[in-house]
């Protein structure tokens, strides 16, 4: 088992992986097998996505899987990779802060240096106690735990229009005083929007990307430290299952699966 000071190590490597000059890239794991792929292919970093852990374990996402299921798969993709994972734990798996520092407690204990915690629909007051009480714990564990806070204006279409880009950089600076390291702005691409959150924020930005956003490289260029692709590699999986299903029982075919990963690489990965 890892002990705190080996993830104090990996956490202060985590953070330092934030950087415009060069950001950090994740593709975003669901389970052991996803995450060796993603350390495979070179990622200095394993990043997990609270929708397609929930899809694979039978749950919707968004605050509906129990927190011991959860941190049961943030350990299994830990233990199974040598580079830092981050933990997206939605909205903290509890109904209050002291839930919320439980939660981190066992985020720590699984293996995790990193979370993304979002605000949703609470107000930013509350979700400030809530990462106040996030950083306490890992501050408890002498971890310096990157805290990846969430903000959904853009995601969420809150308020305004007008206001959004105000509102989410009140947000933000009150959610880096409550304790946060980084702050994630997912729903936004536009240059021009993305600039103004860079310039705006004293703290790494993370940008939700996917088809149509800016190359890794464009988003750096305009101040981005770190850009994630979220739920899109499980919605792709789970695409190839449907769009499979659809071709064996309608035409009887099987040419949807031509470009799959052969048996032996995958089953080559989880050997030792």
């Amino acid at each position: 088992m890892t002990n705190n000071l080996d993830l104090a190590r990996l956490a202060a490597g985590f953070a330092a992986l934030h950087n415009p000059a060069a950001p950090l890239a994740l593709a975003n794991a669901w389970d052991v097998a996803g995450a060796r792929l993603v350390e495979a292919a070179g990622a200095p970093a394993v990043a997990t996505t609270s929708a397609g852990v929930a899809w694979s374990l039978g749950s919707p996402d968004g605050d509906a899987l129990a927190r011991d299921r959860a941190l049961d798969l943030v350990a299994r993709v830990a233990a199974a990779v040598s580079v830092p994972v981050t933990a997206d734990i939605e909205g903290g798996f509890g109904a209050d802060p002291a839930a919320v520092a439980e939660t981190v407690t066992g985020v720590l204990a699984a293996g995790a240096v990193g979370i993304n915690i979002e605000d949703g629909s609470r107000t930013p007051a509350e979700h400030s106690e809530r990462l106040a009480a996030a950083r306490s714990a890992a501050d408890t564990a002498g971890v310096p735990l990157y805290i990846n806070a969430r903000v959904d204006t853009y995601l969420r279409g809150l308020g305004d229009p007008a206001a959004r880009l105000d509102e989410t950089l009140a947000r933000a600076a009150a959610y880096l005083r409550a304790g946060a390291t980084g702050i994630f702005v997912p729903g936004v691409t536009d240059p021009a929007t993305v600039a103004e959150l860079a310039r705006g924020i004293d703290a790494p930005l993370n940008i939700l990307v996917g088809p149509g956003a800016p190359s890794v490289a464009e988003l750096g260029s305009l101040g981005v430290a770190r850009v994630s692709l979220g739920s899109w590699v499980a919605e792709a999986a789970y695409a190839v299952v449907r769009r499979a299903t659809e071709e064996l029982l309608s035409g009887g075919t099987y040419a949807s699966l031509a470009d799959s990963l052969p048996y032996g690489e995958l089953n080559s990965l989880l050997h030792g």
